[in-house]
């Protein structure tokens, strides 16, 4: 028995990535949609050998294997898509793959229509991304106000309850007067008479 095997265990630790978190979310989705393409297009041909097997009425499946992918995305169409890849946060990578397997098995597409699906759910995606930050933007905004949760009001409006021809609460109490038709925690507000 040979122990070059255990020698090389112990030889090297493994290296840990060096890759950023965009190229691991660009690279993880980017294997999604071929995964998924590669999948439909494999659905794509066992309909078409049912329905060969209907209209002739003989099954020749056991001579036929399956084909080789056909279908590839071209390589504008592959730049656009690692680029909107490029602009999806980590935390929203899990999300968007599973909002895509739920689009496909639902929908069944054909495997031309895949990569504008995916496009779709990644461009929902950067929606929901461009909301909730904008709603943290919101509520970051509000949380520095000062402690009353509201800005300053600046009104023109001046109130002075205390100016001699404002009466009072407590000068109807004090002259037995029947109270106004007035709220009693609040002064009576009245507008100047001009001479």
């Amino acid at each position: 028995m040979s122990l070059t095997p255990w020698l090389r265990w112990h030889a090297a630790p493994p290296r840990l990535s060096s890759r950023s978190p965009a190229e691991m979310v660009l690279e993880t989705l980017m294997v999604e949609l071929a995964g998924q393409m590669r999948e439909a297009e494999r659905q794509q041909w066992e309909r078409s050998k049912a329905v060969r097997k209907i209209c002739t009425g003989v099954d020749y499946s056991w001579l036929a294997s399956a084909p080789r992918p056909a279908y590839d995305l071209s390589p504008g169409e592959r730049l656009q898509l690692e680029d909107v890849c490029a602009k999806i946060h980590p935390s929203y990578c899990g999300p968007a793959i599973l909002r895509f397997r739920q689009l496909m098995a639902e929908r069944e597409p054909e495997v031309q229509e895949g990569s504008r699906l995916f496009r779709s759910v990644l461009q929902e995606v950067l929606e929901r991304m461009k909301q909730e930050e904008a709603a943290h933007k919101l509520t970051r905004q509000w949380s520095l106000r000062p402690r009353g949760g509201l800005a300053p009001f600046k009104g023109r409006a001046r109130i002075a309850p205390f100016a001699s021809d404002i009466r009072t609460i407590s000068e109807d109490v004090e002259r037995d007067a029947p109270p106004p038709s007035r709220t009693w925690s609040m002064p009576e507000f009245r507008a100047r008479k001009e001479d």
